[in-house]
């Protein structure tokens, strides 16, 4: 069914009623916006203050010529409305509410109506203040902020499509969560705080001293308690609305209470330093979601330095975050498909993280990531809409390059920006063989980022050959060709990672492959599908690595992908000795997956193979601290052939391994490494993870310990490094200047 909106209907018109009614007006969503409230001096105050284009007099025959109507009344209020306005509803018309609880508008609904309506879609904005009423309506109140979604398996496909488009269109971010996720999550995130500001507030001004006690309260009680300035009837009715998850969540508090009084009044001193350490962390991720989303500009602000101590045998198991390179590609792929996709393993890490928002500001609807569990609400290949502003893409390079294939097709201009780091990447490499296609994108001088692409230009397929191997390149390649008229055709001299291939086929688009080449022609659909995203094996590697060298190890990594484009390290380590088996090996979602155990046995020397190293190119760093523990000298040649800036990223390892003691050489495009005894010493990163991490392994065979500078790279990278090193057998921490 497609639903035209011209005329939206708010029922009531206090502060979320009245500021939505000013938004959809004043950024001219639709023809007219009609408010009705039972207060007529409120009706006459919106209309006065400019916050609707009319004012209904009757509700029935108001919502009988509505295209969309919006429920703004209190939530104890929800079902004598729907069952006031329910027989003028027409099929055709939408119906959303703004409640903070769900469960009782959807009990309510289907009271009224019997079978819910597929034009029924319940949302919740997470905006609001202290103020109430139509003369605290706000235009800006949505934007930035979050709102959720919580169809019922009767709402229509489309109807939710629509009503997300609406808050979208108001600035807000739309999420879908089920209804009883809602009510939980709520009741933790908004019902409890509110609550207890209310509760604390009540019992200080009980105390006989109350007068001292407000008077000489700092800015913390203000900042805590300012929400117990909000409409008690309205929390009255969600106490009544949302009594059990509400309830759940004081016996929770009230558990977490109990535990500090206890370290306090026992002076456990752990204890005390258990519960706030965990909050401000907790916190300060709380506090960069806030301030744009997970992956915001501010979150690795400041320098964060590695101790890494003498190390001893890596054991036992490790369940690795999910591969990022196929992350970012289910989050694109997911959004351009047909349906619902559901994702389990995405890596919730700062890059991946990037992709994730920028096709959230595009219009598609996504819910989580939640444990790794993200659902796309994919929108199909021309379903994306114009961003509200530039892309922010933090550091990954990895979304810049892949995204400006995508969006060279799309019929709107995009700008695609980065930090600092980001900014200093040349994306000529890729931006080239685009333009050949027919693509309009300017960058700063040298290829430099921002990008600015153009919308609306036909696209046509070239044949491309790619001088040096690339994933990244071929990738933005084929994401254009799905939308360029003929064939499109990539090359490389020798193969690079296939997720993107892979994951296109598992979605059903056909691909013609050969050796060496993979072309691709627009004309197909990509349909939903559920992908279990493996273990990264480029974060296993260092764990890999880590137990081929420390004497006594005996490690399992859990469920890695061990796609045949990216074990070119493992192969390489083999030729020199190493003891690593693959377990469990099956097929899922087109890639291979299997458990690794590596068990330590002395390395020996060589001259690695040209034909592995494109597929160890990100993990040449790791290779070379194995090498300063193997039994002779070990050589790296044709380095230079591999991709740009790979000789800068190596001498950074010479240069540390060179501190440690060991003899490390960089020549014209190869690397000589003489295996033997490291020491500790003071080391810099230089703002690389694959640096990082390698140095960070050189400590398992330190004979003294080694002081890591610039690593919040790998804080982005891989959040939980720090965390499954030391449950393997590292001793490793963090610092901060």
């Amino acid at each position: 069914m497609k639903f035209s909106i011209n005329n939206v209907l708010v029922v009531g018109l206090g502060l979320i009623g009245g500021s939505l009614a000013k938004a959809l007006k004043h950024r001219r969503y639709c023809q007219r916006v009609v408010g009705y409230d039972r207060n007529p001096a409120e009706l006459e105050a919106g209309l006065a203050l400019g916050v609707i284009d009319e004012a209904a007099r009757d509700l029935r025959q108001a919502v009988a010529s509505a295209d969309l109507v919006v429920l703004a009344v209190p939530v104890k209020a929800t079902d004598a409305v729907l069952a006031d306005i329910c027989t003028a509803l027409r099929p055709q018309t939408l119906l959303t509410d703004v409640g903070s609880t769900k469960g009782n508008v959807v009990e309510a609904a289907q009271a009224v109506f019997g079978t819910l309506p597929a034009t029924f879609v319940p949302g919740h904005p997470i905006a609001g203040s202290e103020k109430s009423g139509v003369a605290a309506a706000d235009e800006h109140l949505f934007e930035r902020h979050k709102v959720i979604l919580t169809p019922t398996p009767a709402s229509s496909r489309q109807a939710t499509l629509v009503i997300a488009r609406m808050w979208q269109a108001v600035g807000a971010q739309v999420l879908q969560m089920d209804v009883a996720r809602h009510d939980e999550v709520l009741a933790a995130t908004s019902h409890l705080p509110h609550l207890l500001a209310f509760s604390l507030v009540d019992t200080l001004a009980a105390e006989a001293a109350n007068t001292d006690i407000f008077r000489y309260a700092a800015g913390g009680f203000r900042d805590f308690t300012r929400i117990a300035a909000s409409d008690p009837t309205m929390w009255h009715d969600i106490c009544l609305s949302n009594s059990d998850a509400i309830l759940a969540q004081l016996d929770r508090f009230s558990a977490g209470v109990e535990k500090l009084r206890h370290a306090i009044s026992t002076a456990d001193s752990q204890a005390m330093l258990g519960i706030f350490t965990r909050a401000k962390a907790s916190r300060d991720h709380f506090s960069r979601i806030l301030s744009s989303s997970a992956y915001s500009q501010n979150q690795h602000s400041q320098p964060v330095n590695y101790l890494a101590y003498q190390g001893a045998a890596l054991t036992g198991s490790v369940r690795l975050p999910g591969d990022k390179s196929i992350s970012h590609r289910a989050i694109m792929l997911g959004s351009l498909a047909e349906g619902i996709t559901r994702i389990e393993g995405f890596l919730e890490s700062e890059d991946s993280l990037a992709t994730l928002q920028a096709f959230r500001d595009m219009g598609v609807v996504i819910e989580g990531p939640h444990q790794g569990a993200v659902k796309i609400y994919g929108v199909g290949l021309h379903g994306l809409q114009s961003p509200p502003g530039p892309l922010y893409l933090g550091r990954s390079a990895m979304s810049m390059r892949l995204l400006s294939g995508l969006l060279a097709a799309q019929a709107f201009d995009t700008c695609l920006m980065g930090d600092v780091s980001l900014s200093s990447w040349s994306m000529e490499q890729v931006v080239r063989p685009l333009r050949q296609m027919g693509a309009r994108i300017e960058t700063a001088e040298g290829g430099l980022p921002p990008l600015r692409i153009r919308g609306g230009n036909p696209l046509h397929g070239v044949g491309h050959r790619l001088p040096v191997p690339s994933a990244q390149v071929k990738s933005a390649l084929l994401l254009a060709g799905l939308y360029a008229s003929g064939t499109t055709t990539v090359s490389e001299p020798t193969p690079s990672r296939d997720h993107t291939e892979r994951m296109l086929q598992g979605l059903g688009w056909a691909l013609d492959h050969s050796d060496g080449r993979v072309a691709v022609q627009a004309g197909g659909q990509l349909q939903a599908a559920r992908i279990d995203i493996p273990g990264d094996i480029s974060l296993a590697a260092c764990f890999i690595v880590g137990a081929a060298i420390a004497p006594g190890s005996e490690l399992l990594l859990e469920y890695v992908g061990i796609n045949p484009t990216r074990t070119g390290l493992i192969d390489i380590l083999r030729l020199m000795g190493a003891d690593i088996e693959f377990e469990n090996a099956t097929q899922v979602g087109g890639e291979p997956v299997a458990d690794i155990r590596v068990r330590y046995r002395p390395l020996q020397a060589i001259e690695v193979p040209n034909a592995l190293l494109a597929r160890a190119s990100d993990e040449l760093p790791l290779l070379m601290v194995a090498a300063a523990c193997a039994e002779g000298t070990t050589w790296i040649r044709g380095v230079g052939e591999l991709r740009h800036g790979l000789d800068t990223l190596l001498q950074a390892v010479v240069t540390g391994l060179s501190e440690l003691g060991v003899e490390a050489l960089m020549g014209p495009g190869s690397v000589c490494i003489r295996g033997g005894s490291m020491g500790g010493g003071a080391l810099n990163a230089g703002g690389d993870y694959r640096v990082a991490m390698a140095f960070a392994v050189a400590s398992l065979r330190a004979d003294g310990d080694i002081y890591i500078a610039e690593c919040a790279c790998l804080e982005a990278a891989f959040p939980e490094f720090v965390a499954l090193a030391c449950r393997a057998g590292f001793r490793i921490g963090k610092e901060r200047d």
